[in-house]
């Protein structure tokens, strides 16, 4: 594992006035090792020996596909990769189940702040049954208030009018909300819809160096460093 050279502290959120804590998933409460390994090995390298490709030609030929939904729900979408490269997607997840696992020190936040007495809720845009697979195998739920997929709203994260209708749904308001992602776009659509304090996770993959901060986001590299 690489060192982790730590950014500058930012400022701490005002926990006394932060009613709830949405936290995305993969690259933030759970490594995002495991999905590095099944989009850029695991999966080319099934889905190549199926087409008499070697791993580097296959990821070649899949990077043009997944580049184009990028950013989509299709991208996270189980049922969808499934049909495009006819290859049965969510076997070769529960396949790699082992490798699922918590970032350093979110279990440690997660705890604490539900000592704190404050809502939990899990925000991601991954698929239903990629959603279950990890819940099932790391006990996501025993954690959260609830887990919320984008997919029930038919918008992904990237987009404001996930916020919106997350609140409408679930009972939140942004004011009094506290979001942690690594993702840049996702934090931009936040910030957009008005979400009270925003933090990146500069360390999403625990076996890279961490991420530059995204222009004008504050950068953490555990969620650790917000507690009080």
């Amino acid at each position: 594992m690489h060192a982790v050279t730590r950014p500058t502290m930012p400022a701490a959120p005002d926990w006394a006035n932060v009613e709830t804590v949405c936290l995305d998933m993969d690259g933030t409460v759970l490594d995002l090792r495991f999905d590095n390994l099944f989009w850029l090995e695991a999966l080319p390298r099934r889905w190549g020996e199926l087409h008499g490709l070697d791993e580097r030609e296959a990821l070649v030929r899949l990077k043009p596909r997944f580049d184009a939904k990028r950013g989509t729900l299709d991208w996270y979408c189980i049922d969808h990769w499934s049909e495009e490269l006819e290859f049965d997607v969510a076997a070769l997840k529960l396949e790699m189940r082992d490798h699922i696992g918590y970032l350093d020190g979110a279990l440690d936040f997660l705890e604490r702040t539900r000592a704190l007495g404050k809502r939990l809720l899990l925000t991601t845009n991954a698929h239903p049954i990629s959603l279950g697979l990890k819940d099932g195998h790391v006990g996501l739920a025993q954690h959260f208030d609830e887990l919320v997929s984008s997919h029930e709203f038919g918008v992904p994260k990237e987009s404001p009018e996930f916020w919106t209708r997350l609140a409408a749904r679930h009972a939140l308001r942004v004011a009094s909300t506290l979001f942690v992602d690594d993702s840049r776009a996702v934090l931009e659509a936040a910030r957009v819809a008005g979400v009270r304090w925003i933090y990146q996770l500069l360390v999403p993959d625990s076996t890279q160096l961490p991420h530059a901060p995204a222009p004008g986001f504050a950068g953490i590299c555990s969620l650790r460093d917000l507690l009080p």
